[in-house]
């Protein structure tokens, strides 16, 4: 039996739909949606032909001089009191706003691109009509161009709102927060500011900020490994200890648990404050019980810092166990049966089956999750924040605590006495870096990485 290939048309190179196009072709490669309005595709043709008007007509009013701003941020740094040869008056000249000059600098950027990227699209709209001419094939109508945008191409239409909603609210911002990293945007530059390179970097890793950096990152590191493991170790047990043939009434304990869990996490992070406060509950019950003679400090700010970090480690535990028992709980239901009974016939016991058989697969499938909720922790700011507000603060630290993270503290360089936030967005590529840097090593070495 013979099986007839399909013929698939051979590629044209731009070089060959310039030379042996037509003059609507060769126009196309200077006024986008020549060619598809040559062929009727009037839809595409105007839109193309209208991105191209509208960015000409913004360019020469406004992106040329958006652009070139973007260079210097404003001319004018300071206020400055000049006279008016013309009014006879002196007049006050306020200092350029760097602020919206790098945003619609940074747009403007955005919007050459996007224009780049449309006539990278009419090119290749451009040669596939080519190709679809030279070789005698129909060319789509206008009428089936619009019915492919909600069939062949419904995937097309339904991303552009996302991904124009990404690109303002997510990439817009990103760019704007890196930018301002390579500035003296700070509180003595509150409104004008200036390119600086990687003076703010130096700043955090070598300067006057290195003596807090270093030691809240390690403590952050510290931080999200403790959370995590605890969490995790402490959800398998409770699901293993719930789902043991002897426990009655599973359902119920496993509602309990999940109760904390449904709770807004600031409630329960504002009501635990309060619970740990130097004349919260706790004392009181501590001392009403003889368990202790005087009120132990363990969130303020006479708290020993490694109480304090014990301290929020626990409150943590008691927020995240549960989601990790649910879906430990999940992957203990479906664990093959068959593995276990011949553990047990072989005479070993609970300990050895949850280290060889049960522990192993439940991190097998939780490992990639397990990488998430590390990342979430480094980024942590809820729990820090809302129990400790980074109490106690230590005063070798530059406007961070004992209990503060990287990311809790870049909020207090933004929003405190500080306000250094040419700093803060150095911090914020950093936290990016090292987020970004251990996941994908970590992923790396999963095993449901190596097995995929």
């Amino acid at each position: 039996m013979f099986i007839r290939k399909k013929h698939v048309a051979p590629k044209a190179t731009y070089r060959e739909v310039w030379s042996k196009g037509d003059f609507a072709t060769k126009l196309s490669f200077f006024i986008m949606g020549s060619n598809a309005l040559e062929n009727k595709q009037w839809a595409k043709g105007f839109a193309l032909l209208l991105s191209e008007v509208v960015f000409i007509i913004w360019f020469i009013f406004s992106g040329i001089s958006t652009l070139s701003m973007l260079a210097t941020l404003g001319t004018n740094k300071t206020k400055k009191v000049v006279y008016d040869a013309a009014q006879g008056v002196y007049v006050t000249k306020q200092p350029s706003n760097s602020v919206l000059i790098l945003l619609f600098g940074v747009l403007a950027v955005m919007l050459c691109i996007a224009i780049i990227c449309l006539y990278i699209v009419n090119l290749k709209s451009t040669r596939h009509n080519y190709i679809l001419k030279r070789d005698g094939e129909h060319i789509p109508t206008n009428m089936q161009e619009l019915k492919s945008l909600f069939d062949s191409r419904l995937h097309a239409t339904l991303m552009f709102l996302p991904l124009l909603g990404i690109l303002f609210f997510t990439v817009l911002p990103t760019i704007f927060m890196i930018s301002m990293a390579f500035t003296n945007y700070d509180r003595q530059h509150p409104i004008a500011f200036s390119w600086t390179g990687f003076q703010a970097f130096g700043n955090v890793l070598g300067g006057d900020l290195a003596g807090t950096f270093f030691p809240v990152l390690g403590w952050t590191l510290v931080w999200a490994v403790a959370a995590t493991a605890t969490t995790f170790f402490f959800g398998v047990l409770l699901a293993l200890l719930i789902e043991s043939k002897g426990i009655k009434h599973k359902n119920f304990w496993r509602t309990i648990f999940v109760i904390v869990w449904a709770v807004p996490q600031f409630v329960s992070l504002l009501m635990m404050a309060q619970f740990l406060d130097y004349q919260g509950a706790l004392n009181n019950i501590l001392m009403n019980i003889g368990w202790i003679s005087h009120p132990i400090h363990f969130i303020d700010n006479q708290a020993s810092p490694l109480v304090a970090r014990i301290t929020v480690i626990i409150v943590n535990m008691w927020i995240g166990i549960p989601v990790s028992m649910l879906v430990s709980t999940a992957i203990i239901q479906n664990l093959p049966q068959d593995q276990i009974e011949a553990a047990k016939i072989d005479g070993a016991n609970a300990v050895q089956i949850f280290r060889s058989i049960t522990f192993p697969q439940i991190l097998f499938v939780m490992a990639p999750s397990l990488i998430q909720q590390f990342i979430g922790n480094i980024n942590n700011f809820n729990v820090i924040f809302l129990l400790t507000g980074g109490a106690p603060m230590n005063s070798k630290y530059n406007g961070a605590g004992s209990t503060d993270l990287l990311v809790t503290w870049l909020y207090n360089l933004t929003f405190g006495q500080e306000q250094r936030y040419n700093a803060s967005a150095v911090l914020g590529i950093l936290i990016f870096v090292i987020s970004a840097v251990v996941s994908l090593a970590a992923y790396r070495r999963t095993n449901a990485f190596k097995e995929g």
